[in-house]
């Protein structure tokens, strides 16, 4: 597992995330998980295309957040 943190702007507020990538993932656990300040906040999933796509969702953030988050990984060609 690797450890690495991203941060996007949501309402003109720069929020931190860490990022763990999961590299030999299986298929029961999703390939990125996000966390913020310790807590789990959501998780992502590459398609074929490397497209990621919300894998798990507890609610905490909204949702454009997490697209958001997503958006800022693809950028980094994962």
């Amino acid at each position: 597992m690797e450890k690495f943190e991203i941060s996007v702007t949501v309402d003109n507020t720069n929020e931190h995330f860490e990022v763990r990538d999961y590299m030999h993932h299986e298929c029961e656990q999703c390939k990125y998980e996000i966390f913020k300040d310790g807590q789990f906040v959501g998780s992502f999933e590459p398609d074929n295309h490397k497209i990621l796509h919300i894998c798990k969702n507890p609610g905490v953030l909204p949702e454009n957040t997490l697209h958001l988050i997503a958006d800022q990984l693809e950028g980094f060609h994962i």
